[in-house]
């Protein structure tokens, strides 16, 4: 290691190497000294490099090896050798041996350099220590992993037994319950674990003998942890008060929001609350304000797509929508939408229930039915306020999808979200909600249906040749030498065999020749064939092409293009 002993800092050894210049230092310096976080941490939140920038640089730079912890399995006897609290401390994790050097332990560290770290560790384990760079989301995400159920359950468990020891009963002690630390920590570990684990909801059910916390990772449950049932009443307490609803209402359904940032990322947490046989279920839904907001090309649009998609973006009215099931991506397909056209000779309006993300430059209205402010009396005053751009957060009745047809045939361009199965479906949904089929024609510039399907996961996907009734499924002559992929498991993807999720497009761009079907009153086959003449692929088409590239399983595949 070139710096060996002497003991040098991380700051002077960035500027040293070039990667932040001296004045960006003194900024961290000045920051680290109000908030004491480590100098790392300081630099990545100011935004002067990021975390894998930073791993990146200490590792060829400093001449430091480096280690993606989520890739490997840590044994159980080195896991004991350092306690929690040290581990937390530091944000370090031991992960093996030295394979020359059985009195060598190497400990991934977002900071290599901090000596006080390493001589602790030496200490404790009575070993030498090896550091080895890794991301701080990867350390503690780790950590989480390995010691996050046991550190939660042994507060749990001491707080049970203290309960226990009172003779306390069960509801008597709801309230008091609600503020004490092992509570308040459990509540706040679970949403710490799911953002952690990529969730994107938790699920809190009161079972007869326990409770149930289920994650919805990448679209599937997994049952992550069970508890006492007498911890339930202080569970869902805490989650009322942070979620601004009322503690002492258990009989009626509550719905409240919650901001939580979680390894420096503020989250947005939507909660509701239902009176079950056994008691309050709690499902809490996440969303990151950044995740919201992607990059085009991170959609999982193909070529032709984003030229598509492109295109319908550049008229300069009409309605353009967004179709699909609950969880299929509507809103971040939107939001992207939305990001692409925010420049500042255009003025954005959304009307949103609730409003998702907050995008600088749009103007976002959020729907009050208490105060009358429902889409459609939203809609007609926004008309009022001179808008280039209007987002409606979902089509749901006759007289929102008026406004939006009125507003796009005087010059406005309307982008909104509907629930139907494919693209086609889309326009025989509104002429059923009353909207003439010539008005149609005239308004709507491009539908887009989509679902999300599991990507497989890069490092254990293993493949094997397809099988005749899958050649037919994937409509490729029987005859031809196909493989295909499918799921394995390893410790990248939790060992289950998927690892993300990626977007299935259906894009119907509506030309002339499609029009005067539309306005012909043609049902939803007759839309889908002149679409499909010219040129559409359809969500089973792009689902088989994500099949056949490696990206995603047959059984993925089928859940996507089920009707179509």
């Amino acid at each position: 290691m070139e710096f060996g002993r002497k003991k040098i800092r991380l700051g002077d050894a960035l500027v040293q190497k070039g990667i932040i210049s001296e004045e960006q230092l003194q900024k961290s310096l000045e920051i680290q000294k109000t908030n004491g976080k480590k100098l790392g941490e300081i630099l990545v939140d100011a935004g002067f490099l990021t975390e894998e920038a930073l791993v990146k640089a200490l590792s060829r730079q400093l001449n430091f090896a480096s280690v993606d912890l989520q890739t490997i399995l840590i044994s159980q006897d080195i896991l004991e050798l350092v306690p929690l609290q040290v581990l937390k401390k530091y944000t370090i994790l031991p992960f093996e041996y030295e394979p020359q050097n059985p009195n060598t332990i190497r400990v991934a560290m977002s900071n290599p350099m901090d000596l006080q770290a390493i001589d602790d560790i030496s200490i404790i384990t009575n070993l030498q220590v090896e550091p080895v760079v890794a991301t701080n989301h990867s350390i503690l995400v780790a950590i989480d992993k390995y010691f996050g159920q046991n550190d939660v359950m042994s507060e749990i468990n001491r707080y049970t037994k203290e309960k226990e020891e009172q003779n306390v009963e069960q509801d008597t002690s709801y309230e008091e319950n609600v503020s004490s630390s092992p509570i308040v920590k459990l509540v706040k570990s679970l949403i710490e674990q799911a953002v952690r684990q990529r969730a994107s909801d938790i699920h809190i059910e009161p079972m007869e003998h326990q409770i149930r916390v289920r994650y919805r990772i990448d679209g599937a449950l997994y049952e992550k942890s069970t508890y006492n049932t007498s911890l339930l009443p202080a569970i869902v307490a805490r989650i009322k008060i942070i979620g601004g609803m009322d503690i002492s209402e258990k009989r009626k359904p509550q719905d409240g929001r919650i901001t939580q940032v979680v390894d420096r990322q503020e989250f947005d947490i939507r909660a509701s609350v239902l009176p079950t046989v056994f008691g309050e279920k709690v499902v809490m839904r996440l969303t990151s304000k950044m995740a919201l907001t992607k990059e085009k090309s991170q959609l999982g649009f193909s070529v032709e797509e984003l030229e598509k998609f492109d295109h319908i973006l550049e008229n300069p009215h009409g309605i353009i929508l967004v179709t699909g099931p609950t969880g299929s991506g509507k809103s971040t397909t939107l939001y992207t939408a939305l990001s692409e056209l925010n420049k500042e000779d255009v003025n954005i309006i959304t009307v949103e229930d609730p409003v998702e993300a907050n995008l600088d430059g749009v103007n976002q209205v959020h729907v009050n039915p208490k105060a009358e402010l429902t889409f459609a009396t939203a809609l007609r005053s926004i008309l009022r306020q001179d808008p280039d751009i209007i987002m409606i957060g979902e089509i749901r009745d006759s007289e929102t999808a008026g406004i939006a047809v009125q507003a796009s045939i005087t010059g406005h361009l309307v982008v909104s979200t509907l629930h139907t199965n494919s693209s086609a479906s889309t326009i025989t949904r509104l002429e059923d909600m009353g909207i003439e089929s010539y008005l149609l024609a005239d308004s709507i510039v491009g539908v887009i249906a989509q679902r999300l399907v599991r990507r497989l996961c890069p490092e254990c996907k293993k493949t094997r040749p397809a099988e005749y009734e899958e050649k037919v499924l994937l409509q490729v002559p029987v005859q031809r030498e196909i493989n295909v992929y499918e799921p394995c498991g390893c410790p990248k993807c939790d060992f289950t065999g998927y690892k993300g999720r990626i977007g299935v497009y259906e894009i119907m761009e509506v030309t002339h020749e499609l029009k005067r079907v539309i306005a012909q009153k043609g049902n939803a086959d007759e839309i889908k064939m002149k679409a499909l003449e010219e040129g559409m692929s359809t969500l089973r088409m792009s689902a088989t092409r994500y099949v056949l590239e490696g990206i995603t399983s047959i059984e993925e595949m089928k859940k996507v293009s089920f009707e179509a």
